[in-house]
């Protein structure tokens, strides 16, 4: 009888050894002995609330938006940048660099890439 607690308090000993060694997730893992407030025992991963977005919905995928153009023309150095035109095709941005009238046409797909500058 002895032998099977002294076993069963081993198991739970190295058990709760390798929740300790939990890799980086484990700032969410949760290991609850119960409280004054809460009388519960168990483990509980996160407090999330149920409540996931998935990245790759809030992605727009299909092409170079006016706002990312403006972005990107933005981060290239062109000051007061505007959109003048947008086809099909391209998105065509106007703004100011060193003094200069600078034209950048960009791609109209994903990532904007740059056709002419």
């Amino acid at each position: 009888m002895f032998n099977t607690i002294k076993t069963a308090a081993l198991s739970a000993l190295v058990g709760l050894g390798t929740l300790a060694a939990v890799p980086a997730h484990a700032d969410s893992l949760y290991l609850g002995f119960g409280d004054r407030h809460d009388p519960r025992f168990g483990i509980y991963t996160g407090d999330d609330d149920g409540y996931r977005r998935d990245w790759r919905r809030d992605r727009d995928w299909r092409g170079c938006s006016p706002d990312r153009a403006l972005d990107k023309a933005e981060r290239m150095g062109l000051h007061r940048a505007r959109i003048v035109d947008i086809s099909r095709r391209t998105v065509k941005v106007v703004g100011r660099q060193y003094g200069d009238r600078v034209v950048v046409v960009f791609a109209n797909e994903r990532g904007c890439p740059i056709i002419y500058r």
